[in-house]
């Protein structure tokens, strides 16, 4: 990236998880500009068909299990995530809604209400009631999941809490609790999805599939867009009593839609998911220092740990400074967050390690 002054920057945040495929990938400028040229917003609620929405929703199901089949688009993973939750109370009749210390799943009052950090939801109290939030990677407190339970909601990585990937079987556990008490589970993949953990989906890495998938961030292309997805039979509870159970005017956006479809093929095309394994290696291989506690990483997701946040704030800061740009996760202000687009390739790693190193090398 270069900023007004014409500095270059080494990207190692993509938005957030956001572009995957890099900032302005060539298809992607076209494929907005062919639909700019075609229609913008109309109706996303069905009563006309819209190409790009049915396109992409057909390209991402052929990409997961067949049990998600049903595409239901927002217009941002908190939305999502309250699609999603409002779904399962509709389809399971239940209330409880679990989720995990030190998750994030979005900003809007009900995904606050399931946020897994009360320094960030106390503020905004009274929230949801009948929420449940567990120890993630707790074999013990999956039994604390019951046949009152509507879902379960996790981040199969838990990003925000610093890159905590899930114990050997702890999601097969949790599947299997979730199965024997009629409880969806909903797994959020908003930042971890397309590519990002090593796998298309990094659910696929665990032999589990969700009930339902939250996606959002890189699932635009770099435009504003979410959806969860489910089986259809779950998905159509939402039809009825009452009609129209979820809506939203911009969910689906035809040019966002365009825009995620296109990068989402250019994402399977050059294969980019190939590179990504040998990528983290190099990540892991230059971060070391006697100032770096520990590296944890799940594909080109990393956590850099330092004592506490007031050294990972001047390392940040002195990056910037020296053209490589990062920042610090909500739950773990003692990490660097390194989650580059996928693209970046060996020598901007290393780069962008070396100056890392020289900086701590000077505090």
């Amino acid at each position: 990236m270069w900023d007004i002054n014409g500095k270059e920057y080494i990207d190692l945040i993509a938005g957030i998880s956001v572009c995957n495929i890099g900032h302005r990938h060539p298809k992607v400028i076209q494929a907005i500009k062919d639909q700019l040229d075609n229609y913008m917003h109309i109706m996303v609620y069905g009563e006309l068909v819209e190409s790009p929405q049915v396109a992409y929703a057909k390209k991402l199901t052929d990409h997961l299990p067949a049990s998600l089949n049903s595409v239901f688009y927002t217009a941002s993973g908190s939305e999502a995530t309250e699609g999603a939750m409002k779904l399962a109370k509709r389809y399971t009749n239940r209330t409880q809604i679990v989720s995990f210390k030190n998750s994030y799943h979005g900003s809007t009052q009900g995904a606050l209400s399931i946020m897994g950090d009360e320094y960030w939801r106390n503020a905004f109290r009274p929230l949801l009631p009948d929420t449940l939030q567990l120890n993630y990677n707790s074999f013990e407190d999956i039994e604390l999941i019951t046949e009152r339970t509507a879902c379960v909601v996790a981040e199969t990585v838990q990003a925000e809490a610093g890159v905590i990937a899930p114990q050997k079987n702890w999601l097969t556990a949790l599947r299997k609790r979730c199965t024997e008490t009629g409880t969806l589970l909903v797994l959020d993949e908003i930042q971890c999805a397309f590519g990002r953990n090593g796998t298309l989906f990094a659910f696929e890495q665990y032999n589990v599939v969700p009930d339902i998938l939250l996606l959002g961030k890189a699932l635009g292309g770099g435009m504003p867009l979410g959806a969860f997805v489910a089986d259809k039979k779950i998905m159509d509870s939402l039809t009825h009593d009452p009609v129209l159970g979820h809506i939203n005017t911009f969910g689906g956006h035809p040019v966002c839609c365009a825009a995620g479809l296109t990068a989402f093929t250019v994402l399977i095309e050059e294969k980019l998911i190939d590179g990504i394994a040998k990528k983290e290696q190099l990540f892991l291989s230059l971060l070391h220092h006697t100032k770096i506690k520990a590296v944890r990483s799940c594909g080109l997701m990393l956590a850099v740990e330092f004592d506490n946040f007031n050294i990972n704030k001047k390392v940040i800061d002195a990056l910037i400074e020296e053209g490589v740009f990062t920042d610090w996760f909500l739950f773990a202000a003692n990490c660097l967050r390194i989650v580059p687009p996928l693209i970046i390739t060996e020598e901007e790693i290393t780069m962008a390690c070396k100056r890392m190193i020289g900086i701590l090398n000077k505090l």
